[in-house]
């Protein structure tokens, strides 16, 4: 089944339902999205960080990543 056909059948059993049970499916639907968080409050914690330690912490991943171990597989 593709999304749009997820989705079409979805809406169409939907539309046989009473309201309350589509607040009710609604309702369980949100449940199921992924929780998160806005971007906006993350930006307390701008500069937590000391510059130094970006410094190293940017140097360890451009020494450690994209390299390849062929006898550790």
């Amino acid at each position: 089944m593709t999304n749009a056909t997820i989705k079409n059948s979805l809406i169409a059993q939907l539309d046989n339902l009473p309201y309350n049970l589509q607040l009710r499916i609604l309702d369980f639907a949100r449940t199921l999205a992924p929780a998160g968080v806005k971007g906006e409050s993350l930006l307390r914690f701008e500069g937590g960080i000391p510059d130094e330690d970006l410094l190293l912490m940017s140097k360890a991943i451009e020494e450690g990543c994209e390299q390849v171990d062929i006898s550790g597989w």
